[in-house]
């Protein structure tokens, strides 16, 4: 361990050993991370990889956040994308429980674990990092600044009213609401935009301060024996929840469900005979707006969504006569056993270096910006908002039909400030497009893309917005992430990381398909290459070469023209090394009057550096040196 390692880590230490009632204590740290939740802990991984010293500060005793922490251990999405640390923590559920079929046990996701079971593999990813530590039970209090700088924050602890300051040279915000941000008075949004302002042709009626409803989920264990009902809620009426499935369905005027009791069950069952309780369907959902609110006000107020989620259960029990079914009492370190908060989907949305909005998912390659080029994340997830609860929120929402996409580095970075980066669902996007860039596998990916872009702007001793996007998108992609959305190449195919790089230029583009609850962008990687089309985005850098410009399709002929204009030599002069490239990749049948194919042009223009030579801003301009 480094000198610098050590200090760090002393200090922690001393910190851990020498507290006491309302002691405050310093310590000193590279990156500290706001929130140990699902892009909290993905951002602290990822920043210490790189051997950068880093924290993150929890309010509660696990980690994990929405996955874990909120109950709701099932993702949506990506189950073909598998990006990044996601990919890796999937891979530990794998092996935990015996593999792919042994977590796909709930119709509502490809992948179902046990809560504790997920923070107890987030604690031994951190545990592995040498140049990471994870402080718990300590609550944001306030940002820490130096004139108009922001250089850290302090927390507190509610047991003991120790404080902790943390002076960190960058700070992710990680928490479920966007508290940090908040705090240090950066602009950002709530609720739901204008379409004069987004464009998206979706909200007419003007700006409004509705969020999604939240959920306070339960976890059902099957006992295998009857089990005593809990004590009837407060206020119980089995009419509340008639709906919710065929077995108790009276009022005919609600919507008739689609599915019997079981059937609400099975949507969310785990491994080992458990239910995770998050049924939007007459359930457990609930509006609340509890965003601005102060931690005390949160709890006063979330408490209705506990009792919500109390008196389905009740229902289950009683009505529905789950005689065996009772709450885990092996989950959740809770009295009343239920999650440690709630299931935020809606936080507060920071004003970004750019705000991505509905086309950029749709029509990712034909808006004025080509945010496209900048991904750090990938999703597939339809737009899913949860609204049943407030009629007075738009109801189209639900399940809103889009391509998969990525998401564009400058939406993480807060347009006027710097030393902060922010993650979870408090990125820059239009409250549509949060209902996707909200689940699971994207807010791993955009914590992971965090933690990177504090570690590497402090590694080359640069401002956050001086870090180059190609040197990010190039770390992403040799830690098994993803920058471009394509389902038909896969990190099997050798081909993978060409693609992706050549896909993030624009010169070859995708095709965007909307499939339901697993959506697709296509590369097409053994289709031939339209030469207008490529040649569109090359001319944005570069000359044309001489060619007959009246052919369709790129010759491989022609990708030796294109070559040696990245080379700064003639096609004469480069032809050699051309044949020794496309031997060295396997590419078959050199013959320079074919046609050369989509994956082909990637793997042999790889050679020659086309991602970096493409470099880009963070609105998708192509930087010409």
């Amino acid at each position: 361990m480094s000198m610098k390692s050590f200090l760090f880590f002393a200090t922690v230490l001393l910190y851990n050993v020498t507290q006491g009632q309302n002691s405050t204590t310093t310590i000193q740290a590279d990156v500290l991370v706001v929130g140990g939740t699902a892009s909290g802990i993905s951002a602290g991984i990822q920043s210490a990889r790189l051997g950068v010293n880093t924290i993150i500060v929890e309010n509660t005793t696990w980690l994990g956040g929405m996955l874990t922490s909120a109950g709701v251990p099932a993702f949506d999405g990506n189950h073909a994308m598998p990006a990044g640390l996601f990919g890796e923590f999937r891979k530990r559920l794998y092996d935990h429980y015996g593999g792919p079929k042994a977590v796909s046990t709930g119709w509502v996701s490809n992948t179902l674990f046990e809560p504790h079971i997920g923070d107890s593999i987030f604690k031994s990813m951190a545990m592995e990092e040498k140049y990471l530590k994870v402080v718990y039970q300590y609550q944001f209090k306030k940002i820490l600044k130096n004139d108009n700088l922001i250089i850290g924050a302090e927390f507190y602890n509610a047991e003991n009213s120790n404080i902790i300051r943390v002076i960190a040279k960058r700070v992710i915000d990680a928490t479920e609401q966007g508290d940090v941000l908040y705090d240090a008075k950066i602009p950002y949004d709530l609720g739901m935009e204008s379409n004069e302002i987004t464009k998206e042709q979706v909200n007419f009626s003007g700006a409004n301060d509705i969020v999604q409803d939240i959920t306070y989920v339960g976890i059902l264990k099957d006992y295998g024996i009857p089990q005593p009902l809990i004590l009837r809620p407060l206020n119980y009426d089995s009419t509340e929840f008639d709906g919710s499935n065929t077995n108790f369905y009276k009022d005919t005027t609600r919507k008739r469900p689609s599915v019997d009791a079981k059937k609400m069950l099975d949507y969310g069952k785990l491994p080992n005979k458990k239910y995770m309780l998050n049924w939007p369907i007459y359930g457990n959902d609930i509006y609340l707006n509890v965003v601005e609110k102060s931690p005390e006000q949160r709890l006063i107020l979330l408490e209705q969504a506990k009792q919500q989620t109390l008196r389905f259960v009740y229902f289950i029990q009683k009505d529905l006569g789950f005689k065996n079914l009772a709450l885990a009492d092996d989950e959740f370190p809770t009295p009343d056993k239920l999650a440690l908060y709630p299931y935020y989907r809606e936080s507060r949305r920071v004003h970004g270096l750019v705000r991505m909005t509905i086309q950029h998912i749709s029509t990712p390659f034909n808006t004025p910006q080509s945010l496209y080029t900048t991904g750090i994340a990938v999703g597939d997830y339809p737009v899913d908002h949860h609204h049943k609860k407030n009629s007075n929120a738009p109801q189209h929402l639900e399940f809103f039909p889009v391509p998969s996409f990525n998401i564009p580095l400058g939406a993480l970075i807060p347009e006027n400030s710097n030393n902060l980066i922010i993650a979870e669902k408090s990125i820059s996007v239009s409250n549509v497009v949060n209902g996707t860039t909200r689940l699971q596998p994207c807010v791993m990916q955009i914590g992971q893309a965090s933690g990177l872009l504090a570690a590497l702007s402090i590694i080359d001793n640069v401002a956050i917005k001086d870090v180059p996007i190609r040197k990010l998108q190039n770390i992403l992609l040799a830690a098994n992430g993803y920058i471009m959305p394509y389902k038909d190449v896969t990190q099997k195919d050798k081909y993978f990381k060409s693609v992706q790089k050549i896909g993030a230029t624009g010169l070859l583009r995708g095709r965007g398909v909307s499939e339901g609850w697993a959506n697709s962008t296509y590369f097409q990687p053994k289709e031939q290459v339209d030469l207008k089309i490529f040649i569109q985005k090359w001319t944005e850098k570069y000359e044309n070469p001489i060619m007959d410009m009246n052919q369709e399709f790129m010759t491989v002929g022609d990708a030796i023209k294109f070559a040696a204009i990245l080379k700064k030599t003639t096609p004469q002069n480069l032809e050699n090394n051309f044949y020794k490239n496309w031997i060295s990749k396997a590419l078959l049948k050199f013959n320079l009057t074919r046609p050369i194919l989509r994956y082909e042009l990637a793997e042999i223009l790889d050679c020659y550096n086309i991602f970096e030579s493409f470099e880009v801003d963070f609105y998708g301009n192509t930087i010409v040196k």
